[in-house]
Protein backbone atom coordinates (compact mmCIF):
# COMPACT_ATOMS: atom_id res chain seq x y z
CA UNK A 1 0.00 0.00 0.00
CA UNK A 2 0.92 3.56 -0.64
CA UNK A 3 1.41 4.77 2.23
CA UNK A 4 1.83 8.78 3.18
CA UNK A 5 5.71 8.56 4.39
CA UNK A 6 6.29 6.55 0.89
CA UNK A 7 4.74 9.83 -1.25
CA UNK A 8 7.11 12.02 0.92
CA UNK A 9 10.09 10.10 0.05
CA UNK A 10 9.31 10.23 -3.41
CA UNK A 11 8.46 13.82 -2.97
CA UNK A 12 11.81 14.44 -1.59
CA UNK A 13 13.89 12.57 -4.49
CA UNK A 14 12.59 15.03 -6.95
CA UNK A 15 15.20 17.63 -7.88
CA UNK A 16 13.79 19.50 -10.48
CA UNK A 17 11.99 22.69 -11.05
CA UNK A 18 9.00 22.98 -13.25
CA UNK A 19 8.98 25.79 -14.59
CA UNK A 20 11.32 28.76 -14.13
CA UNK A 21 12.03 31.35 -11.50
CA UNK A 22 14.74 33.71 -12.37
CA UNK A 23 12.21 36.22 -13.59
CA UNK A 24 9.77 35.90 -11.51
CA UNK A 25 11.15 36.55 -8.47
CA UNK A 26 14.49 38.68 -9.19
CA UNK A 27 17.12 39.27 -7.02
CA UNK A 28 16.34 41.99 -4.02
CA UNK A 29 18.51 44.95 -4.24
CA UNK A 30 16.42 46.78 -1.32
CA UNK A 31 17.83 44.24 1.63
CA UNK A 32 21.53 44.08 2.49
CA UNK A 33 22.59 40.05 3.07
CA UNK A 34 22.92 38.70 6.80
CA UNK A 35 26.58 38.59 6.79
CA UNK A 36 28.79 37.37 9.99
CA UNK A 37 26.41 34.20 10.36
CA UNK A 38 27.59 30.95 12.05
CA UNK A 39 28.13 27.67 9.93
CA UNK A 40 25.18 26.23 11.74
CA UNK A 41 22.81 28.96 10.19
CA UNK A 42 24.63 29.07 6.82
CA UNK A 43 23.49 25.40 6.73
CA UNK A 44 20.18 25.77 7.68
CA UNK A 45 19.76 28.61 5.31
CA UNK A 46 20.68 26.10 2.51
CA UNK A 47 18.46 23.52 3.72
CA UNK A 48 15.18 26.12 3.93
CA UNK A 49 15.74 27.21 0.32
CA UNK A 50 16.21 23.86 -0.96
CA UNK A 51 13.17 22.49 0.71
CA UNK A 52 11.14 25.53 -0.65
CA UNK A 53 12.15 24.61 -4.22
CA UNK A 54 12.00 21.29 -4.69
CA UNK A 55 8.52 21.43 -2.83
CA UNK A 56 7.29 24.03 -5.55
CA UNK A 57 8.91 21.55 -7.88
CA UNK A 58 6.62 18.77 -6.67
CA UNK A 59 3.36 21.00 -6.26
CA UNK A 60 3.86 23.41 -9.39
CA UNK A 61 2.47 20.53 -12.33
CA UNK A 62 -1.33 20.14 -10.15
CA UNK A 63 -1.37 23.94 -9.49
CA UNK A 64 -4.13 26.20 -10.84
CA UNK A 65 -4.36 29.45 -11.27
CA UNK A 66 -6.88 31.29 -8.85
CA UNK A 67 -10.25 31.71 -9.61
CA UNK A 68 -12.30 35.31 -10.49
CA UNK A 69 -13.97 34.88 -6.92
CA UNK A 70 -10.87 34.63 -5.12
CA UNK A 71 -9.27 37.00 -7.31
CA UNK A 72 -12.08 39.69 -6.91
CA UNK A 73 -12.06 39.01 -2.95
CA UNK A 74 -7.93 39.57 -2.71
CA UNK A 75 -7.91 42.57 -4.99
CA UNK A 76 -6.74 45.87 -4.52
CA UNK A 77 -4.97 44.36 -1.43
CA UNK A 78 -2.69 42.47 -3.93
CA UNK A 79 -1.54 43.20 -7.56
CA UNK A 80 -3.50 41.95 -10.71
CA UNK A 81 -0.02 40.62 -11.61
CA UNK A 82 0.52 38.75 -8.33
CA UNK A 83 -2.87 37.13 -8.42
CA UNK A 84 -2.37 35.68 -11.95
CA UNK A 85 0.86 34.36 -11.40
CA UNK A 86 0.18 32.62 -7.81
CA UNK A 87 -0.64 29.27 -8.33
CA UNK A 88 -2.61 26.76 -5.96
CA UNK A 89 -2.90 23.44 -5.00
CA UNK A 90 -6.18 21.93 -2.43
CA UNK A 91 -4.68 18.74 -0.50
CA UNK A 92 -6.87 15.79 -0.16
CA UNK A 93 -6.54 12.76 1.76
CA UNK A 94 -2.90 14.03 2.38
CA UNK A 95 -0.67 16.51 4.02
CA UNK A 96 2.10 18.36 3.24
CA UNK A 97 5.45 16.35 4.32
CA UNK A 98 7.30 17.10 7.02
CA UNK A 99 11.20 18.25 6.00
CA UNK A 100 13.39 15.80 5.52
CA UNK A 101 16.15 17.92 7.34
CA UNK A 102 13.77 18.13 10.69
CA UNK A 103 15.47 14.91 12.02
CA UNK A 104 18.60 16.68 11.65
CA UNK A 105 17.20 19.98 13.28
CA UNK A 106 15.86 18.75 16.20
CA UNK A 107 19.04 16.57 17.28
CA UNK A 108 20.79 19.94 17.62
CA UNK A 109 18.65 21.56 19.90
CA UNK A 110 15.39 23.04 17.50
CA UNK A 111 12.43 21.40 18.99
CA UNK A 112 9.80 23.97 17.94
CA UNK A 113 10.21 23.76 14.56
CA UNK A 114 6.79 24.84 12.21
CA UNK A 115 4.65 21.92 11.90
CA UNK A 116 3.60 22.36 8.37
CA UNK A 117 1.54 19.50 8.40
CA UNK A 118 -0.74 21.29 10.56
CA UNK A 119 -0.49 24.20 9.00
CA UNK A 120 -3.98 25.71 7.35
CA UNK A 121 -0.96 26.54 4.50
CA UNK A 122 2.31 26.69 3.03
CA UNK A 123 3.79 29.18 0.06
CA UNK A 124 5.87 27.77 -1.83
CA UNK A 125 7.60 31.21 -3.57
CA UNK A 126 4.48 31.52 -5.66
CA UNK A 127 2.64 27.88 -5.23
CA UNK A 128 0.30 27.93 -2.22
CA UNK A 129 -0.68 24.04 -0.95
CA UNK A 130 -3.47 24.29 1.35
CA UNK A 131 -3.80 21.16 3.76
CA UNK A 132 -7.46 22.76 5.02
CA UNK A 133 -10.18 23.76 2.68
CA UNK A 134 -8.82 27.40 1.14
CA UNK A 135 -10.90 30.23 3.15
CA UNK A 136 -10.35 34.09 2.31
CA UNK A 137 -8.19 34.34 5.42
CA UNK A 138 -5.86 31.61 4.66
CA UNK A 139 -5.59 32.38 1.13
CA UNK A 140 -4.75 36.50 2.53
CA UNK A 141 -2.48 35.17 4.88
CA UNK A 142 -0.75 32.74 2.05
CA UNK A 143 -0.35 35.84 -0.26
CA UNK A 144 1.23 37.65 2.03
CA UNK A 145 4.05 35.11 2.05
CA UNK A 146 3.80 35.39 -2.05
CA UNK A 147 4.71 39.30 -1.84
CA UNK A 148 7.32 38.89 0.71
CA UNK A 149 9.09 36.15 -1.56
CA UNK A 150 9.20 38.52 -4.68
CA UNK A 151 9.78 41.59 -3.00
CA UNK A 152 12.56 40.38 -1.10
CA UNK A 153 13.93 37.48 -3.48
CA UNK A 154 13.51 33.62 -2.51
CA UNK A 155 17.02 33.68 -0.84
CA UNK A 156 16.97 37.06 0.91
CA UNK A 157 13.63 35.59 2.52
CA UNK A 158 15.34 32.84 3.50
CA UNK A 159 18.33 34.08 5.46
CA UNK A 160 15.95 36.58 7.24
CA UNK A 161 13.38 33.88 8.21
CA UNK A 162 15.97 31.58 9.09
CA UNK A 163 18.29 34.19 10.86
CA UNK A 164 15.45 35.56 13.54
CA UNK A 165 14.01 31.90 13.89
CA UNK A 166 17.27 30.63 15.58
CA UNK A 167 17.07 33.92 17.12
CA UNK A 168 13.84 33.49 18.67
CA UNK A 169 12.92 29.92 18.59
CA UNK A 170 9.29 30.58 17.52
CA UNK A 171 8.56 31.04 13.88
CA UNK A 172 5.52 32.95 14.93
CA UNK A 173 8.15 35.61 16.68
CA UNK A 174 9.67 35.54 12.70
CA UNK A 175 8.64 39.01 11.54
CA UNK A 176 7.89 37.78 8.00
CA UNK A 177 5.22 35.45 9.64
CA UNK A 178 4.14 38.21 12.35
CA UNK A 179 3.41 40.78 9.17
CA UNK A 180 1.32 38.24 7.65
CA UNK A 181 -0.38 37.38 10.63
CA UNK A 182 -0.70 41.43 11.50
CA UNK A 183 -1.95 41.90 7.72
CA UNK A 184 -4.46 39.47 7.75
CA UNK A 185 -6.12 40.75 11.01
CA UNK A 186 -6.64 43.95 9.35
CA UNK A 187 -8.01 42.37 6.27
CA UNK A 188 -10.53 40.48 8.47
CA UNK A 189 -11.41 43.36 10.34
CA UNK A 190 -15.01 45.18 8.84
CA UNK A 191 -13.85 47.86 7.39
CA UNK A 192 -14.40 49.62 4.18
CA UNK A 193 -10.77 51.00 3.52
CA UNK A 194 -8.49 48.88 1.50
CA UNK A 195 -4.61 48.90 1.04
CA UNK A 196 -1.81 47.43 -0.38
CA UNK A 197 0.71 44.39 0.58
CA UNK A 198 3.07 45.47 -1.70
CA UNK A 199 3.42 48.53 -0.37
CA UNK A 200 3.29 47.51 3.25
CA UNK A 201 6.03 45.23 2.36
CA UNK A 202 8.25 47.82 0.92
CA UNK A 203 7.67 49.78 3.54
CA UNK A 204 9.17 46.96 6.08
CA UNK A 205 11.87 46.24 4.12
CA UNK A 206 12.69 50.41 3.67
CA UNK A 207 12.38 50.73 7.52
CA UNK A 208 14.28 47.35 7.96
CA UNK A 209 11.86 45.78 10.22
CA UNK A 210 12.79 42.29 8.61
Amino acid sequence: MYTHEDFCAAADARQELHAPLEKKFPPSVQSPPLSGVSEQTAKAIQYVNTYLRQQRAQYFPAALPLGNHHKSAMWPYFSAGLLDRVRVVELEGQRICTPSFYAEARSLGFNNLPEVTHMDSVTFLDVVVFNEVLTERSLFHALVHAVQFYILGVERYTELFVEQFMRTKNHFNVPLEAQAFSLTSQFMRPSEEKFSVEEQVQRWVADGLY
